[in-house]
């Protein structure tokens, strides 16, 4: 993991908003938080196994997982990621905290894979991924308090999702908020006071209708996305209200639409927010701390 645990640091592994794939484009969300020494993984969308190894990230430290609600591009890879930590040789227990109904997913991925479990306890003498896995289910207030970590959740305005959560953070006087999915939330301000980072999704509305055109089912997608998700320019205005350090805009809709770039998503966002910023791709590294840049990242 990171050598400066005391600094910390956030890779951003997926950056994408929504669970379809396109040739060449960016993977679903999920981020890697090193803080406080922790390896924190927030959301498994599909690809974080593979980012976690591309970032060289050691399977078999493999420590928290958060998962903030349970659409399939935060959750499709959590059975998977985990399953494969245990095959690269993870022993020690992982704690996966998520919304109700994170339980039942994992019980159900230990059904589906029970013969490959099974077989490979009894062939190659690992220990047993069930006994090694707890899932603690969470709602809003405090989370977790360990080692000088707090971790706090929110709940936020994802319709129809009612258990959708954003997560801050916070150790030694370092903290980091993610807001999960939300439509334009006033109340996120509040939560994320102060923040060092605040990871905040984000939409482009000049690419709504392209993105409609190419995935289907039209006006339906086209009235999720206005109700449950935010514009840039409100993310930045959320930041603002927050009086937060830098905002990196994630969980980009639409990601890869080629008619827009980085500078359409700056100008967007520069309406409400003329402080640090970053628009996340995956593999984007931002580090904790008061320096504005590590390397890889970019700012605006």
């Amino acid at each position: 993991m990171s050598a400066d645990t005391t600094r910390g640091r956030l890779v951003l592994l997926g950056s994408k908003g929504g669970p379809a794939l396109r040739p060449g484009g960016p993977w679903p969300s999920s981020s890697l938080l090193e803080i406080g020494g922790r390896n924190i993984v927030v959301d498994c969308g599909l690809g974080v196994t593979r980012g976690l190894a591309d970032n060289g990230i050691s399977l078999k430290v493999l420590d928290l997982i958060f998962i903030t609600h349970l659409h399939s591009d935060h959750l499709l890879e959590l059975g998977p990621l985990i399953h494969t930590a245990w095959t690269a040789g993870l022993a020690t227990p992982v704690t996966v905290f998520g919304p109700p109904g994170t339980g039942h997913y994992w019980q159900r991925f230990c059904q589906a894979m029970e013969f490959d479990i099974e077989i490979r306890i009894t062939d190659e003498g690992r220990p047993d991924i069930r006994d090694m896995v707890s899932i603690a289910e969470f709602g809003e207030g405090r989370v977790m308090e360990e080692r000088g970590l707090k971790v706090s959740a929110l709940r936020v305005d994802h319709p129809p999702v009612t258990d959708c959560f954003a997560l801050r953070f916070e150790h030694a006087g370092q903290s980091v908020v993610f807001s999960a999915d939300t439509a334009y939330f006033p109340p996120l301000a509040d939560f994320a006071k102060g923040a060092d980072i605040l990871v905040h999704e984000a939409m482009l509305e000049e690419g709504i209708e392209r993105l409609v055109a190419r995935t289907g089912n039209g006006a339906r997608l086209r009235e999720h996305l206005l109700a449950s998700h935010s514009f840039a320019e409100e993310a930045g205005r959320i930041a603002s209200d927050a009086g937060v350090k830098r905002l990196v805009l994630n969980h980009l809709i639409p990601a890869d639409d080629p008619e827009i770039g980085e500078a359409d998503w700056v100008a967007a966002v520069r309406k409400t927010w003329a402080d640090d910023l970053t628009i996340a791709r995956d593999g984007l590294v931002v580090g904790l701390s008061s320096e504005k840049t590590v390397p890889g990242e970019e700012t605006a």
